[in-house]
Order: structure tokens, then C-alpha cells, then sequence
């Protein structure tokens, strides 16, 4: 009997994935570990297998469309079997949550007072360019980016509701001038030149959450200066050790910060909106640039660890995020997160908070700095810190006493392997 491959959710946040790549075509023998499609999501391009063995009779949809999660990805069956039922099937449930989603609507008490029966032909007498269509038709045609207005509606009075949205296929000749509209235009004397770029599924999502961390939790700041001269010494007899093996000053940092936060559980917290959440396991996110945006591979219970097996596991995991090979638990389950750009030679700079933590550390470069010790100029290697904070859960002094003790720990790291 034919079975659907469905869009799994490869992510907590996931509500769709793009079809990156397919690697099977229509009529191939498929078998249960074949990887027949790479899957780009809001945090990784995954690798997709069907678990089940046999001729890929259907695709639903080509390379670089999205299939919401659970929605059908292909069908695999016996060759020259009817699967057409599957997809009647699938229909019919689209249809009835549809009705329930449109009855759900209808059912919403209004703000706009006692309007409802004039709203429509109001708008129809007045011949002006509104549009009628559904709150959630308009939410998702918001969310893909459509512009609702080229959308043909099949409701009642012509007004579109959901499945016009997701059915909904720009014609040639309205995709057109955005064709033209993404070419690169050459810098001609009086004219300005420039190209767009599509936004990517992984850039849409990190929009959206970071737009959504940074007005809703109030964020405050708390700056301190390392002097990283017994860090730079330490690193620089570890590797001694370890050699062929290195430890960075990354790896310190991430292994600083976890014996802080067990120190200071309060940072280690989430804001759950009715209560906050403090965190008993720490597990340590490091933002990671990639072609596409940002991921943040964890380590997991990083205060159990030693150097060495931070070190490793974290070079293991950057390397997994920028050939798009990680998992969806090796990004995910973060405590608290660090964004680290001195290696890019910034000095300093603010984060913003990567939920669900409470806070995100700044870390910008060593640079040779002449400060003023009794009365005397000597230069130290110091290294400039930022902590980002949602006042909802973290109060000054919190942060503080956080960063006290991370600062003891980074000028004498003997103390971090006792």
C-alpha cells in the first residue's frame, strides 16, 4: 500500500521546510535509508529518508518550495499504484480545518464596534483597493511574503481564505518584474545599481525571533574589561599538553561561563511569561556565522566537562553547522548563549538575547592596552566583555555577581581545573 513522506519537524521552532535538493526523481526504487531530499529549515539544511522501501511514485512540490510540517513530501508505493486516495485524503482534512479556521474566525468578537454587516459592502460601494480576505488567509499570505492582492479568492463573494493562499502560484507574467527587479543594474553615470536577494528560510526565522527577543524582553547592559595575561599563559601551556590538539580562548570562555552559571543559577533561567524557569542542567550555545545567517550549536553540560572535551566537541559541532551537517539536538536546548567576534578584530559590541535564555555574552578581542597599575604605565592584554540581560528575570546585581566571578575565573584559570 502506498505510504505519504511527510515534512517532519526537524526543529522547535519549524513550521516549514524548503526543499533545498531532491535526490530521487519520480519512478526510482526507493529504499528506507535512501536520502531522497535535503530539507533546509530555520536553523540547518537536514537530510530527509523515508523509513520505507519502494518506487517514489509522487513529489509534491519542486526544489526551493516549501511543505509545512506534516504536510505531504512525496508518496512511495508499488510501481503503477493509485495513490490518488492519499491525496483526496489529504484534501478533505485541509478542507475541514479550513471550515473549522474560517468558523473560528467568523466567531471572533470584532473592536470596529457594531460593523460586521456594513464592512463588506461598505467597502465594496466605496471602490477602493481593500481587500477581502480572511485574518488567516491575510497572516500566511504575510508570512510567504505573497501579496494577498494578486490572490484569487473562492469564498463566498469571492473572499480568499487558506487554501487560496497555499495553492496560490505566481504566473509568469506577474513574476516577471521581479525577475527583472533582481537583476544586477549596471552603475551607469546618474543611476544607482543594486540586486535583491531572496530571503532564506533559516534568515526569515532568525528575523523574526530576534525581532521578537529584542521588543518584548528589555534588555540591559553590563560591560567589564578581562585582563586575559594569566588566560594567554594558561592557553599557551594546555596546548603544550595537548599538542597536536588545541584549546582556544573560546573554549575557555565556554568553560568559564559554565562554572559561573553553576554559581549563579539565576542566569542559567528563562522567562516562561507566568513563572521563570531556572535551569538545573547547563548547556552552552556559541553563535556560529553561516552562508545563510547564525546557528548555535550547544554544548551540553559544559560545567561537567574538562578543556580538552569542550574543545573537541565544540570544533566538532562548527564543523557540522557550516557543511550543514548538524542535528536538530545538537543546536537546540541552549541555557545561556556566547557570541564571540574577536577573531573579526571588534573591540566591543552588544548581543541580542537568543531565546529562551536569559542572557547572551559579548565577547570581543585581546588587544595590547597601556592601563596604569601604582602609579606605573604597563601594557596588559585586555579583553572587553558585554553581557545582555532580560530584566524580566536577570536584575543588575544578578548579572553582576555573575560577571565578578567570570572575571576571576578567566585572570586565574588554575582555578577552573582544580
Amino acid at each position: 500500500m502506498a505510504e505519504a513522506i511527510r515534512m517532519p519537524l526537524l526543529s522547535d521552532t519549524m513550521k516549514e521546510g524548503v526543499i533545498a535538493e531532491w535526490h530521487k526523481k519520480v519512478g526510482d526504487t526507493i529504499k528506507s535509508d535512501d536520502i531522497i531530499a535535503d530539507v533546509e529549515t530555520d536553523k540547518a539544511t537536514m537530510e530527509v529518508m523515508p523509513y520505507v522501501d519502494g518506487t517514489l511514485l509522487y513529489i509534491g512540490v519542486e526544489k526551493g518550495k516549501g511543505v509545512p510540517v506534516n504536510g505531504i513530501m512525496a508518496i512511495i508505493g508499488k510501481p503503477g499504484e493509485d495513490f490518488q486516495a492519499i491525496l483526496d485524503a489529504e484534501s478533505k482534512d485541509a478542507g475541514t480545518e479550513e471550515k473549522s479556521n474560517e468558523q473560528s474566525e467568523a466567531a471572533q468578537p470584532t473592536t470596529s464596534g457594531p460593523a460586521p454587516v456594513a464592512e463588506t459592502p461598505a467597502t465594496e460601494e466605496a471602490g477602493d483597493d481593500r481587500v477581502k480576505a480572511s485574518p488567516l488567509a491575510k497572516k500566511l499570505a504575510e508570512e510567504k511574503g505573497v501579496d494577498i492582492a494578486a490572490i484569487k479568492g473562492t469564498g463566498d463573494n469571492g473572499r480568499i481564505i487558506k487554501r487560496d493562499v497555499d495553492s496560490y502560484t505566481p504566473s509568469a507574467a506577474a513574476s516577471a518584474p521581479a525577475q527583472v527587479q533582481t537583476q544586477i543594474v549596471p552603475v551607469v553615470q546618474g543611476e544607482e545599481g543594486y540586486s535583491d536577494t531572496p530571503v532564506t528560510q533559516m534568515r526569515r526565522i532568525i528575523a523574526q525571533r530576534l525581532a521578537e527577543s529584542k521588543f518584548s524582553a528589555p534588555h540591559f547592559y553590563l560591560r567589564m574589561t578581562i585582563n586575559m595575561d594569566n588566560a594567554m599563559e594558561s592557553r599557551k601551556a594546555i596546548n603544550e599538553v595537548l599538542a597536536p590538539e588545541k584549546v582556544s580562548f573560546n573554549d575557555l570562555i565556554i568553560k568559564a561561563c559554565a562554572m559561573a552559571l553553576r554559581k549563579h543559577p539565576a542566569v542559567n533561567s528563562s522567562w516562561m511569561g507566568d513563572f521563570i524557569r531556572q535551569n538545573q542542567h547547563i548547556h552552552i550555545g556559541t553563535a556560529v556565522a553561516v552562508e545563510d545567517g547564525l546557528i548555535v550549536p550547544v554544548v551540553k553540560f559544559a560545567d561537567q566537562k574538562s578543556l580538552s572535551q569542550i574543545s573537541q566537541e565544540a570544533k566538532t559541532l562548527i564543523k557540522k553547522a557550516r557543511t550543514k551537517k548538524i542535528q536538530p539536538h545538537e543546536f537546540t536546548g541552549n541555557t545561556f548563549t556566547i557570541s564571540n567576534l574577536g577573531m573579526m578584530d571588534i573591540d566591543e559590541f552588544t548581543a541580542i538575547i537568543n531565546p529562551p535564555d536569559s542572557c547572551i555574552l559579548a565577547v570581543g578581542k585581546i588587544a595590547a592596552t597601556p592601563v596604569v597599575e601604582n602609579g606605573q604605565v604597563v601594557v596588559r592584554n585586555l579583553m572587553k566583555l558585554t553581557l545582555s540581560c532580560d530584566h524580566r528575570s536577570v536584575d543588575g546585581a544578578v548579572g553582576s555577581g555573575f560577571l565578578q566571578t567570570l572575571k576571576a575565573y578567566l585572570e586565574n584559570p588554575v582555578t577552573m581545573l582544580a
